[in-house]
């Protein structure tokens, strides 16, 4: 009887495992592979989606679009769904890796306020649906920066020394020490650009570190006066230490946008686009709004967040707070130029 028992334990748990494979119709599961940045889903975001469609999500996260757009190109992975920045997109446009997407498969791209369609990274609208916005700035502690914080050259003062952490990021860290030197952000002039890597070295001795996603543990603990971060981990981090203030330095900055594509590696584009037009479900739209901290595109989830992140310009910034940024352009045969200089200031 024992042996009986085994058997029909061993059978069941067998069948369990493929109905879990397969799903209750003895059909495969479609497994969707999903790749966006650290921290930027609420992650019962994915678990209903799969209740709700049946079908898998492989979760991967990224740490800049450099590191995507490299493992996209060398073709590790066959991802479906990718959410890079503006200029990342412009440039797989432009080498035919992402797909045209079916709009008729998208109808909740209504939702998307209009000011973030029709842009140069994807003008016709064809490859991209946007998913969220905001800016880079400074976060400083206010008990540990006393005097005002409104450029970009209080991250070169020595008596911040070892407490200033800088992103490990090219395109911004480079980006924002043209512009405190007066210049664009994507520039491709060689005398800029030598300018700009002279400065980064010698405020190297200054950096605390270089960082990602750990900015938001250092910074609410207090292990450093002042950092160069994206706005919407400069309001979770606000939330969770209120001497933390954000601020877009008077040069001006960089406006990013980043957005919802499907690769060429892609093997469900109708699920991938089925995905999408879940991502802009208004409800999915606010709960992801509300948990990242970003400035969300989508008209009727941001009508329903709380009126304090609303109207706190470190997410919702004034055209006035805008003044002097830029939106990050592909640097087409430029970017070994700006990885070079990189190198150069990380090995120093």
């Amino acid at each position: 009887m024992k042996k009986v028992l085994k058997s029909l334990l061993v059978f069941t748990l067998a069948i369990s495992i493929v109905l879990s494979i397969t799903g209750c119709g003895g059909e495969k599961k479609v497994q969707l592979k999903v790749y966006n940045w650290g921290d930027y889903i609420d992650q019962s975001v994915i678990g209903d989606f799969e209740k709700k469609y049946n079908i898998d999500v492989v979760y991967d996260e990224f740490a800049t679009n450099e590191e995507m757009y490299a493992k996209i190109k060398a073709g590790a992975d066959d991802y479906d769904i990718l959410v890079p920045s503006d200029y990342a997109i412009k440039r797989m446009i432009d080498e035919d890796m992402l797909y045209k997407l079916d709009m008729s498969n998208i109808p909740n791209y209504k939702y998307i306020d209009d000011r973030f369609k029709n842009l140069a990274y994807d003008p016709t609208n064809e490859h991209s649906v946007p998913y969220m916005w905001g800016t880079v700035g400074i976060l400083y502690n206010k008990t540990m920066v006393k005097e005002p914080v409104d450029s970009w050259k209080i991250l070169w003062d020595e008596k911040y020394s070892k407490q200033i952490l800088m992103l490990d990021s090219l395109r911004d860290s480079i980006g924002i020490t043209l512009k405190m030197l007066g210049y664009s952000l994507n520039t491709k002039d060689d005398k800029e650009l030598n300018e700009a890597k002279e400065l980064l070295i010698k405020q190297k001795p200054l950096v605390l570190a270089y960082v990602g996603d750990e900015v938001k543990d250092k910074m609410i603990g207090g292990e450093a006066a002042l950092a160069v971060v994206w706005s919407g981990d400069a309001i979770y981090m606000k939330r969770e230490n209120p001497d933390l203030e954000y601020v877009i330095p008077k040069e001006g900055s960089n406006i990013w946008f980043d957005a919802v594509v499907i690769p060429k590696s892609s093997q469900h584009k109708k699920e991938a686009e089925l995905f999408i037009n879940y991502l802009c479900e208004t409800e999915v739209a606010f709960k992801n709004a509300d948990f990242i901290g970003y400035a969300t595109p989508h008209i009727e989830a941001k009508k329903m967040l709380p009126i304090d992140l609303i109207s706190d310009k470190s997410a919702y910034p004034e055209d006035g707070d805008l003044k002097n940024s830029e939106v990050f352009e592909d640097l087409a045969g430029s970017l070994p130029k700006y990885d070079r200089i990189w190198t150069e200031v990380k090995s120093k």
